[in-house]
Formats: C-alpha cells, structure tokens, sequence
C-alpha cells in the first residue's frame, strides 16, 4: 500500500532574473524614433505561451513599427517542464516569465486572462463551460479597451470547432466576439470605471498551409480576402533578420523545448480577414487607418518636429536632438488626456534619456527586505553629453524619504548620494497576483480588477527623480533593484522583493510511504529580520499523526535559518495529505 504526503508550496515571491538598465545605442535610439512616429498598435492572440508567432510580432513591431501585443489566453499552467519540477501553478509563473523574456527581444508585449490551462480540451464549447466563457471573455474585452488595437490578429481558426485543441480554438472565438463587444457601452459596464469602450477596424486570422492539412490545399484555396506580405526582412540596426529575431524570441520558451536555430532569407506570411473594413490598399495591413501624429488633435505640430529629428539625427552625437525632442515633449504634454498621449509620453522621455546619455539608478545591497525594516538605497545620476540638465530632487516611493540636491549635472560628471528607505508596515509582499486567491476549476480570481491581464504584479518601490533638461521640468521613475557582483557573471540585477519577516520551507516536497512506520519531515525557517522567535505546527488531515504537535525556534540573526524536525505517522488505510507549516 502506498501512502502519499505532497506539500503544497505557497510561493510568496519569484525571484526572477533582474533587468539589467537599458543603454541604448545611436541605432536603438533611431529606431525608437520611428516608433516614436508610428502611431498604430496590433493585438495578436491565441491560447497558450509558445502558441504566437514571434516571427510576426517581431515583424510588426520592429519593420512596421507598430505596439505590438501578445494576448495569451492562459499562462500555460497545464503544459510539461522540461526544465525541472515545477507543474501547474508554478509552471504557469516560469512560462510568464518565459513570455516577458520573449518579448524584450521581439520587442511586443504581454498580456492575459485569467483563464487555466487545465490541460488537451476536443472543443471550444467544453474549454469555456470550464473557462466560464462570461469570465474569460470580459477579459479579453478588457485587454482590447485597455491596449486600443486597431488591428487584432487571431492565431487559430475559429470555424474548427474539434478539429484542433479546444483552447485553441476558443481563442479565437473568444476574439471575434470581444472584436464586436469592446465598442459597446452596455457589455461588460463594470469595466468603464477604469477604461473606456474601444473599436478595433480590423480582424485577422494569420493562417498558413498548416490549417489546410498540406501546402497543396493551401495552393487550391481562395485567397481573394488574404493579405500576404515578406517578414524575412533584414534589420541593419542590430544586424539580424526578421526569422533570426523570432528564433532568439521563441526560445526563450525553455520549459516546452522551443529551442531554435534563426533562419534567413524570404517568409510569407498569410492574414485572412475576418471582421472589420477591408485595407484600402492590397498588402498593407494598416491601409486607410491613421498611423502619423495627425490623428491626435494637436498632433500635427508635434509630427512635424519628430519626423525632423529623425530625418537629422545624428548618430554620432544623439544628444543634438535634446532641445527639440524636449520641444515635442512639451507639446505632447498639452494633448488632450487619453490613450496615445500616454504611450507617446513615456516612449519619448526614454528617449530623451537616451539620447542625453543620462543613467539614472537605485540599488540596495540586500535583495529582500521585510515591512517596517530601513534599507539604505544608493543612488546614481550622470550626464555624459553636452545637454543642460538639472537634477531638482530625488524621492522614494512610498514613503516620504528625498534628497532636493538642485545640482546642474555637468558632463560626465557622476552625482552619488544615499537615502533610507523605511518600507511601510502595510506593504504588500512581492507575489504573483493571479495566485493569491484560490482558484477556480478553469479561472484565476483576482480581487483587484486592475491587475486582470497584466503579466506579473507591478513593482511599487521606487526612485523618482525629477530633472530639469533643456529648462523643462521631467520625471522618471526607476525601480530600486538589487545589485551584485559575482566573482565570474560580473555585476548582477535582482528585483528587491518585499517578503514575511518569517517563511517556511520543507525540505522534501513529497514523502511516499510503503509501510505504517513514522517518517521524519525537516523544516527550515528564515528570518527576513533579526531576533525573531515563535513556535511552529503543522496542520494536516486528522487520520495523519504529527509529533511533536509543536516546536519553539529562536533566530538572531538577519537571514538566519532554523531548523525544525517533526515525525509524521500515516493512517493504516491507503491515504494522502497536505502538510501545510
């Protein structure tokens, strides 16, 4: 007879690898100018990281220059590991990860619903009866209100109902349905407290011999709605093809073994349309829709003077371009409040950073930290080009700490100063929203509406620093991170997470039994906090026999542990249990 003792693992925080400081270069910043200049966005969707096609995102967002979405209908909880043990819950927080990662390189971004992956559905009809269809598909009306796509590409057919994974195709009719309700005032209404209703022009399907069985029956098939185009382009800027860019993107699914090799060379790429008024112009996706800064009122002065800085920019010093991307940036400040003026606002002050050869940052020495305990942050701000800049002040957020330097930071000149950081005592810890409620057979719920759709959860600690460049008065905010150096990897991010002054860990996940007999189970506790004492239990099934029914600990030291061991006694009949500290 066997007898099983899994532990449920509560994860209170993810330490994911930190994002080293972006610096980019004068063909990064050029590049950026011509986002700057494109004012159009493409929401692709489908069920399941790995399901999108990088090559195609990576197209639109790099040649065509549009903000290019990734909406991932689940997190992938339901697929393997290749990796290690991590399945379900855990397993749909590295495929997040795996998806952000992604994205850095394709240069989209993501976004989800709270539905599950639960594993190989035969229809649409069976994956939304579990999903809860309502549930699901506000969200996806949500993710349309809130990104504003002119343009939605759906990854699956929505008229093979059995033919494919049921999750797959309910993507897609997930996606046709919200294509409509998005724009209507009485569908979903909770929703306009926070956003406003939005209509796409455009609904696609990005289909391929794939979906016709053979290349043959693609040949046969009618084309006449199709738009087919070339993403095998090759981008100079960074000196990768467009097939080379997705192949570095789609392997970073690592846990599903997506590892691989770039290609070069011609790609077509097949969009069929399904919905919405058909492009002016044969082969151009965004024919007839306004992509330049004249479908913002006030927005025509601004264009004029971007699309000169990117007509004269000068590669070898960026920083001649400040005075009137500040000039642009003023005038984008007086735009009338709404969806662009926001994107375009935070796209063209990283740009200004950039180009003023500003870095900006935030570090503490510990990666961790509890509520109530002070932290010493390290702050750091250079100017390494010829552009007037003032730094007026420095705040931590939240609290109330702040330096007012009022200090004209010249040329290469490096600016340092400390300030301390007392986290409040009702900050949240560091988690992954989605998992702090317990879930549904087919759904994540989620309190905070919004959260819903974000990748992970937004990072409230911060650094604000308030700069005068070219006399105009502009914020940025950086994250405070963690930094290291390591003896061979060199200097190293981690996010600084807010964790438990005290958490808990088993040893051994799991304990199989094959006779009646006690088993021993050991504990380790860490204090994120010095001198910490208490008393520890374990809650089981009452037929499980835990001894002792308590144990004292005492940890005096900052990153301490203890170790606690108990004997746990299974029930004569066959059984399992959850061991929970």
């Amino acid at each position: 007879m066997r007898k099983i003792l899994p532990f449920l693992a509560i994860i209170l925080c993810i330490n994911a690898q930190g994002q080293t400081p972006k610096k980019l270069n004068s063909a990064e910043i050029d590049q950026a100018l011509k986002k700057l200049n494109f004012l159009g966005s493409v929401l692709y969707v489908a069920a399941h990281p790995d399901d999108e096609n990088t090559r195609l995102i990576s197209y639109l967002s790099n040649e065509i220059n549009a903000r290019t979405g990734y909406l991932s209908i689940t997190r992938g909880d339901g697929g393997q590991n290749l990796i290690g043990p991590e399945l379900k819950e855990l397993l749909g927080v590295i495929r997040t990860q795996e998806l952000l990662a992604a994205r850095r390189i394709d240069g989209g971004e993501q976004r989800f619903t709270r539905a599950i992956d639960f594993g190989y559905t035969k229809t649409p009809e069976e994956t939304m009866k579990i999903w809860e269809k309502e549930v699901v598909l506000g969200d996806v009306v949500w993710a349309i209100r809130s990104f504003q796509p002119d343009i939605i590409i759906n990854r699956f057919n929505h008229r093979t109902s059995g033919d494919t994974h049921g999750q797959h195709t309910a993507s897609a009719v997930l996606s046709k349905e919200a294509f409509k309700l998005a724009g209507k005032k009485d569908a979903y209404t909770e929703q306009l407290k926070y956003t406003n209703t939005f209509s796409p022009t455009r609904l696609y399907f990005n289909t391929s011999p794939w979906f016709y069985g053979n290349q043959e029956e693609f040949d046969k098939a009618d084309k006449s709605n199709f738009i087919q185009f070339d993403t095998g382009v090759y981008f100079p800027w960074n000196g990768l093809s467009n097939p080379e860019i997705a192949s570095l993107s789609r392997s970073q699914h690592r846990s599903q073994g997506f590892g691989s090799s770039g290609s070069r060379g011609s790609q077509i790429e097949y969009i069929e349309l399904i919905d919405g008024e058909a492009p002016v112009k044969k082969g151009d996706l965004f024919a007839g829709i306004d992509t330049s800064w004249n479908r913002l009122k006030g927005g025509a002065e601004i264009g004029k003077i971007l699309v000169e800085v990117q007509n004269q920019f000068n590669f070898r010093d960026p920083s001649a371009s400040v005075p009137q991307l500040v000039e642009a940036y003023k005038l984008i400040k007086d735009l009338d409040e709404g969806y662009w003026k926001s994107i375009k606002s935070a796209e063209i002050k990283e740009i200004i950073l950039a180009c003023s050869g500003l870095y900006l940052e935030a570090v503490v020495n510990t990666s961790s930290a509890a509520p109530s305990q002070e932290v010493s942050v390290q702050l750091e701000a250079i100017n390494r080009s010829k552009a007037k800049v003032v730094l007026t002040s420095v705040s931590l957020s939240p609290g109330s700490s702040s330096l007012q330097p009022n200090l004209e930071l010249k040329p290469n000149e490096d600016w340092s100063n400390k300030l301390v950081y007392s986290i409040p005592k009702d900050s949240e810890y560091t988690t992954a929203y989605w998992l702090n409620e317990d879930p549904k057979l087919g759904t994540y719920k989620v309190a905070d509406p919004k959260l819903i759709g974000l990748p992970q959860t937004p990072k409230s600690t911060k650094a604000i620093f308030n700069l005068q460049i070219e006399g105009e008065d502009i914020v940025f905010e950086k994250l405070i991170q963690f930094k290291s150096t390591d003896p061979v990897k060199g200097e190293l991010y981690e996010p600084f997470e807010i964790v438990p002054a005290i958490s808990a860990s088993f040893n051994d996940k799991v304990l199989i039994y094959t006779n009646s007999e006690a088993k021993n189970i050991q504990l380790t506790i860490t204090a994120e906090q010095a001198n910490v004492s208490g008393e520890v239990s374990l809650a089981t099934s009452d037929k499980w026999i835990v001894s002792p029914t308590s144990v004292k600990f005492s940890i005096k030291e900052l990153g301490g542990t203890a170790l606690v061991n108990f004997s746990i006694l299974p029930p004569k009949e066959q059984s399992e249990a959850i061991l929970t500290p």
